[in-house]
């Protein structure tokens, strides 16, 4: 499959690129009056629908789409994924995060291995370790129950695991289930987020999951042994034992931390970070916080539309749908930008998590084969829940910049309420909004109209929307677990089916790496400076002044050789 030929010299492409003029004449008013037009582009599967009809294309956009994907061969890199080769090949890897969620008697084979059983053997050891923690089998060194954890961890050992246990939050069924019990996810190296997870909490009905594969990632770690120095000082170096376990491969390393490696739970090179939250990174905490059968549940989910994803017909297929739309918002209308904007305050932490998914992933300026891209990739990902961006930042989206909009809703409330006497209950104002929004970006507001409605002349300019701003909604029936993995899957999928057509690599992320090495050169000059006084060398001037200043401003609060101290609050 490697080739240096980039997709941007097919002649799909440059199809596209002179349909972009044609495409540019046609108003998203006028073309939201074609009822045959709007109805072909909405698309359901699994209680799920998607209405893409207020994307700036037509029927004859997305035939070039599809073409585009036959000469990207879309589906050919999706089955090499699910096959288990080596398509991240600068890692020299395979992709294998639908194998996390795969039924047991499936057979996914990496390296002429089925990884399923190994899978599952780790879900397992889950369920029991959670079971018994959660039943009181499982007690802390002074025969207390655990009851609270705190997962340390940072990027996609963080971010995910927050998002799914964000939105199971305020469901009913994870709401019993996770009665008397508290998650906190510890990442940032960051002394102030330590002392925002410990405020509260009980050493003695503590346990710290440590999430890192290797077992070495600087900010983890160093939280992880400011965590365990917490335990050690209320009960004893004997205790961390009993309080602290490790999702990790590195099980030498897990036991010089002082853990045993019974209870580390593993993972496998083939999951990456930002796609780990259905391995033991984000199902460990998860399964303790609200019992494994709930997040068995999540698991299914994603797997339903991973098998929707490897065998629908790309012209249902929601993720390749959303995928090639991307493509062609970015590459061919220009929009750098995307804003994920779920009705359902349950969702807050969705973009957060798409930002690293997306970012990270495709954020990328070399094809897969290493040649430089005359075309840009990646989306800049932001977002936050309706109504709260509506009195935000939707004014630019409005009237500023075009921005192309996910907006995402839930027909069934977690929590539904309803007031006597009220025009609407609160889910359907709510919802009120998020159908709204995309006719208000689509239709916009002509001058003529203002006028109509009789708004004083210097005010017209100011009240003028253009319209023709695209966006698409996707209807979810409920937010249970299940409808929390669709909806991941989904965008996990979307993701890369848009590297598959920029022919980049959407499965490393060596620009992650840079700033950790220039780190460590400033890290070892911080510690020189304040243990032996050695001056600021090596930097440029500008470094060199702020760290100087830094020394100079913090050296009253640091003493040269400072005793253990932990938050105060």
């Amino acid at each position: 499959m490697a080739s240096s030929t980039l997709i941007c010299d097919t002649e799909p492409w440059k199809e596209l690129q002179a349909h972009v003029e044609d495409n540019n004449k046609t108003h998203l008013r006028d073309l939201m009056n074609d009822d045959k037009r709007c109805q072909s582009m909405m698309v359901e599967f699994d209680g799920i629908l998607l209405d893409y009809s207020r994307q700036r294309a037509n029927l004859d956009t997305l035939n070039k789409l599809f073409n585009l994907a036959e000469a990207a061969h879309v589906k050919e890199k999706i089955i090499r994924m699910f096959n288990g080769e080596h398509i991240n090949s600068t890692e020299n890897r395979s992709v294998l995060h639908v194998a996390l969620r795969a039924p047991r008697d499936a057979v996914i084979n990496s390296d002429g291995k089925n990884v399923v059983p190994e899978v599952w053997q780790v879900l397992d050891k889950i369920r029991d370790f959670s079971e018994r923690v959660r039943s009181g089998a499982w007690v802390g060194d002074t025969g207390k129950t655990l009851k609270d954890v705190v997962a340390i961890g940072i990027g996609g050992s963080f971010l995910g695991p927050l998002f799914v246990h964000t939105a199971l939050q305020t469901e009913v069924e994870a709401i019993e289930c996770a009665r008397g019990r508290e998650l906190r996810f510890l990442a940032n190296v960051d002394p102030i987020d330590v002392a925002r997870n410990i405020t509260g909490l009980n050493p003695e009905t503590t346990l710290v999951v440590v999430v890192s594969k290797t077992f070495t990632t600087a900010e983890t770690m160093l939280n992880a042994r400011t965590l365990r120095e917490w335990i050690s000082s209320a009960l004893g170096p004997q205790a961390v034992a009993k309080h602290m376990v490790a999702v990790s491969t590195n099980l030498k390393l897990v036991e010089q931390f002082g853990i045993d490696p019974n209870n580390a739970f593993a993972f496998w090179d083939w999951v990456g970070g930002r796609y780990s939250v259905c391995s033991a990174v984000g199902v460990l905490p998860l399964s303790l916080q609200y019992g494994f059968s709930i997040v068995e549940k999540f698991l299914k989910g994603a797997s339903s539309v991973d098998q929707h994803f490897y065998s629908a017909p790309f012209e249902k297929n929601i993720p390749v749908i959303l995928g090639l739309l991307s493509v062609w918002n970015v590459s061919f209308l220009g929009y750098p930008a995307r804003a994920i904007l779920p009705y359902s305050q349950a969702l807050e932490k969705l973009a957060p998590h798409i930002q690293q998914v997306s970012m990270e992933s495709n954020g990328k300026g070399v094809s897969i084969d290493g040649v430089p891209l005359p075309y840009q990739t990646g989306e800049i990902d932001f977002g936050e829940p309706g109504t709260n961006g509506q009195h935000s930042f939707y004014q630019l989206i409005h009237q500023g910049r075009v921005i192309p909009c996910d907006f995402i809703g839930v027909v069934k409330s977690q929590q539904p309420i309803y007031l006597k006497d009220e025009v609407v209950s609160n889910h359907d104002e709510l919802m009120s909004n998020f159908f709204a929004q995309p006719d208000a970006l689509a239709y916009g507001k002509t001058p003529e109209q203002l006028q109509k409605e009789n708004v004083p002349e210097h005010l017209i300019s100011h009240k003028t929307f253009s319209g023709n701003r695209p966006s698409l909604s996707i209807l979810l029936p409920s937010l249970n677990a299940y409808n929390i993995g669709q909806l991941l899957a989904i965008y996990e999928h979307r993701v890369a089916v848009q590297g598959f057509v920029w022919s980049i690599n959407s499965f490393d992320q060596w620009g992650v790496e840079l700033g950790k090495s220039l780190a460590t050169k400033v890290r070892k000059q911080l510690h020189a400076s304040r243990k032996k006084g050695e001056p600021v060398e090596g930097f440029n001037f500008s470094t060199k002044t702020l760290i100087t200043r830094y020394l100079e401003q913090a050296s009253a609060d640091v003493p040269s050789d400072p005793s253990t101290r932990l938050p105060n609050i």
